[in-house]
């Protein structure tokens, strides 16, 4: 069944009304994309802190309506629910339907990290010429994850991760991913050798994915997850955490306090510009501290001082 869209620009300050007013008068779904990038190059909104919905500064608001909608008798109902705003910019198109979740799902393909991690779609099968058998192969429902291996963040870890793994410094090891999200680091960790992984977060929807990761990739049982505040004090030899640059410094006390002496870390979500400030801040508790770019961010890596 084919649809009617609207489609309008606004700023992230008039962007709660539009919607108030679009969801008044019957649409189906409304989305919003950055105004200021094209769709290939859209800025990224990285995780918000507990309660925060952060939005792009100006924005294209898309919604749908029934196919058979009047446009005009639409506009009238939105002029009548809140005469305040610019109706005046509204532009109205009929779209088809489609299978929206297969449309999704086929954007994902396997992506490999370092030597042997592996990504892959629940829907796919390693590529021709992988070697299966000593891959380490996560399988993620991207419709569910937050996290899928395809951002910068998240590919230096886990090539970081590999690359412990050849060291031979993950095996039999507990690793504490550290903000973990859909659960993508932690269960890379497993699959690479490690004994036993905690995943921490603050939003009670990550820890659902990545239990639910877990359980398809058949390593509940060697996995937990907690809130912050829930979180059981305990040291690890490998600890891993994704966020960003203002949450690394503000949790450096605590996160030097989870490395094992002698343990390794990985600092990842900066982006290029803050690495000095993160290796600043760690010194004091690191050694070895270097930091690695991929595009336009950067991973912090060291030793905890014994």
């Amino acid at each position: 069944m084919p649809f009617l869209e609207l489609t309008l620009r606004c700023s992230e300050a008039e962007q709660p009304r539009y919607e108030a007013a679009l969801d008044d008068v019957g649409a189906l779904a409304v989305t919003m994309l950055d105004a200021d990038a094209d769709t290939s190059n859209e800025h990224a909104i990285l995780e918000p802190g507990v309660g925060e919905i952060p939005l792009w500064q100006s924005m294209v608001l898309s919604a749908l309506f029934p196919h058979d909608a009047d446009a005009l008798v639409l506009l009238a109902a939105l002029e009548s629910f809140d005469p305040g705003l610019e109706w005046t910019q509204v532009r109205f198109r009929q779209v088809e339907d489609q299978d929206w979740e297969r449309a999704w799902m086929d954007q994902y393909v396997p992506l490999q990290f370092g030597r042997r991690t592996w990504i892959v779609p629940w829907n796919h099968d390693l590529p021709d010429g992988a070697d299966a058998a000593d891959a380490a192969v996560v399988r993620l429902d991207p419709g569910l994850a937050f996290g899928s291996g395809t951002h910068p963040t998240t590919a230096l870890c886990l090539g970081w991760l590999d690359g412990l793994a050849d060291e031979g410094e993950l095996k039999g090891r507990r690793v504490l991913d550290f903000g973990c999200g859909s659960g993508i680091l932690a269960l890379a960790a497993l699959k690479l050798g490690a004994a036993h992984a905690v995943g921490v977060d603050n939003d009670p929807q990550a820890l659902l994915a990545t239990d639910d990761n877990a359980q398809r990739n058949g390593v509940a049982e060697r996995i937990e997850v907690h809130l912050p505040q829930d979180e059981p004090l305990a040291q690890y030899p490998v600890v891993v955490a994704n966020i960003l640059a203002s949450a690394l410094i503000a949790l450096a006390d605590t996160l030097a306090a989870r490395v094992a002496p002698g343990g390794r870390i990985a600092l990842s979500g900066i982006l290029a510009g803050q690495e000095d400030d993160v290796l600043a801040r760690y010194a004091a508790d690191f050694e070895q501290l270097c930091a690695d770019r991929l595009e336009d961010w950067m991973r912090v890596t060291g030793i905890r001082r014994r």
